[in-house]
């Protein structure tokens, strides 16, 4: 028994057996032909698959660059694997879902909680997403070969107030010198030939697959078939209020007898630097209720107020950007999130709300003939939705760029569920000060 354990034999079943699962996983038998490489790497031994390694002298021992080649290429290809299929880690970069999560939070993101995608673009730089290291805008993967989007099988699906890390919908396109900002904004506030020919002020346009869009982390608070509605800034899901989360928070207007807030008990508070916008006697501060409460108890505070956007004020920039949904981020919808499979009847009322499913992320020619909608050369009255779409939110509700901005978050978009922090670092403080100690190893929920 000892002697089957340590042979050839038991070590070309193990690895099969593993390997074969995998193949399984994916769903692409037609992998199972690495069998035979396994096989003759343990068995038949037909081909010497060290070749490319020298021995130096012949029969000696290899050098020690060829070691630590070997070393090198393994820990590529294992963290790479590893990375598309199981776990990944990322940091949140804006305030968006505070006080949930905060700014300098490092994550792990578990890609098989609702299945790993195989990527668009496979032939890529390692470990970066869009652009090569020490570059403005360099695209670190080639486009000549691509995939269409597949995912493989996860353990559950998305559920609603999930953490969900996804590709940015509209960072299909992306000014260059204004990155950060949505390109799509831009064209609606500058024109789009502006943005085009301005390259001082708005710099190359690139487009990138949806893969290689620019990762974002929301609360998915509406999935498939769901009916969202917002009012006075209160969530409705299927018309029932949205459950509060510890960290969710709002603008507030905190006003004071003329004398500022001690620093000290903003920090206490967990408020930073960032957040504290004042104006004589009068700050604008995100705040949860539990915060809201306690600053309303200070001696020098007269008035704490949420600020709400009236209903009859129409914001351009809320999805879907049309005066014939003349909404704003605290008076939104009702809408449905789109159910693959679904046949909805289309008309030139409805059409705003759907324009860029059809026409971007479902891949179809979408043209408008007076009052005719044209799809793929004919006029259609329906339309039958060919992916699952969601509805992300940020915690931080008033300072939050997510569906009520631009809309429905289509399923391949999705890259994993945010398990727990790693580390946490505090931007307004030196080290080791700006450790959150507390914040280490904390399960997000």
């Amino acid at each position: 028994m000892k002697q089957f354990l340590s042979n050839r034999w038991f070590k070309f079943i193990s690895v099969g057996l593993i390997y074969t699962l995998w193949v399984i996983w994916l769903g692409n038998f037609w992998w199972l032909l690495g069998l035979t490489i396994i096989f003759d790497i343990y068995i038949s031994q037909k081909v010497n698959w060290s070749f490319w390694k020298k021995k130096n002298p012949p029969g000696g021992k290899q050098t020690k660059i060829v070691e630590w080649v070997d070393a090198i290429v393994f820990a590529v290809i294992a963290a790479t694997f590893i990375r598309m299929f199981f776990i990944e880690s990322y940091t949140i970069p804006t305030p968006s879902m505070e006080k949930s999560m905060l700014v300098g939070d490092y994550l792990f993101v578990s890609k098989t909680s609702y299945g790993p995608k195989t990527p668009y673009t496979p032939l890529s730089f390692p470990f970066v997403h869009n652009k090569l290291p020490l570059t403005d805008h360099t695209k670190s993967y080639v486009e000549w070969v691509k995939r269409p989007y597949n995912r493989i099988a996860g353990l559950s699906k998305i559920k609603n107030n999930d953490i969900v890390v996804y590709h940015f919908p509209e960072g299909d396109t992306v000014a260059t010198k204004m990155s950060t900002q949505s390109y799509h904004l831009l064209v609606r506030n500058y024109g789009r030939s502006m943005v085009w020919s301005d390259k001082k002020n708005f710099g190359d346009i690139i487009v990138h697959p949806a893969d290689k869009r620019e990762n974002y982390i929301k609360r998915c608070v509406g999935i498939p078939g769901d009916i969202v509605e917002i009012k006075n800034s209160e969530l409705f899901i299927n018309g029932k209020k949205q459950s509060v989360f510890e960290g969710m928070q709002y603008n507030y207007v905190v006003e004071t007898n003329g004398t500022s807030i001690n620093p000290k008990a903003m920090e206490r508070l967990n408020i930073s630097l960032a957040d504290r916008h004042q104006s004589g006697n009068r700050y604008m501060i995100p705040l949860t209720e539990e915060n809201a409460v306690k600053l309303k108890t200070f001696s020098n505070v007269i008035s704490v107020k949420k600020l709400i956007e009236d209903s009859g004020n129409w914001d351009k920039n809320i999805f879907p950007s049309d005066e014939r949904y003349q909404w704003n981020g605290d008076n939104f919808g009702p809408v449905k999130i789109p159910v693959r499979g679904e046949t909805i009847n289309l008309t030139m009322n409805n059409l705003p709300l759907y324009k860029r499913i059809i026409d971007i992320y479902e891949g179809n020619d979408l043209e408008i003939n007076g009052t005719s909608i044209i799809i793929n050369g004919k006029v259609a009255s329906s339309y039958t939705f060919k992916m699952d779409y969601y509805w992300m939110m940020g915690d931080n509700r008033h300072n939050s760029a997510d569906s009520r901005y631009w809309g429905f978050l289509p399923e391949d978009h999705v890259v994993g569920k945010a398990l727990f922090i790693w580390l946490s670092l505090d931007e307004d403080k030196g080290f080791p000060s700006n450790i959150r100690w507390k914040r280490l190893m904390t399960s997000v929920h």
